[in-house]
């Protein structure tokens, strides 16, 4: 049960479920979520962090680069379930909307563009 406490307490805060909706559009690295939160590099790395801890994000190191993805864990049934329905819950909403709006296709760090390709804020 533990497990399924630390999973809740990591979708909680607010910038951690804003992560969680990033990540449903496709693999980012840290360089574009920072922006898009519009928080400072160890936070989001605070937050990464405790989504990784709890099972709920995982990360993939390419060079330099950390690539983070949805958790495809089977092993606990309720991960999946809440990443397959909270677009559903709250995808809608107008926050949510705007800081998943304009996403590129293509991550700048998987091709070594991140210094060309770095994305913007939203505004």
């Amino acid at each position: 049960m533990q497990d399924f406490v630390n999973v809740m307490k990591a979708l909680s805060d607010p910038s951690r479920v804003g992560i969680v909706m990033l990540l449903q559009q496709r693999e980012m690295c840290a360089c574009e979520i920072i922006p898009r939160l519009g928080l400072a590099q160890p936070t989001v790395s605070r937050h990464l962090k405790i989504l990784m801890d709890a099972g709920l994000i995982q990360g993939r190191k390419k060079g330099v680069w950390v690539h983070y993805r949805l958790s495809d864990n089977t092993g606990k049934p309720y991960i999946a379930e809440l990443l397959e329905r909270l677009p559903k819950w709250i995808g809608q909403c107008p926050e949510v909307r705007e800081l998943v709006r304009d996403i590129p296709k293509d991550n700048p760090c998987r091709n070594g563009d991140a210094a060309k390709g770095m994305p913007s804020a939203p505004r």
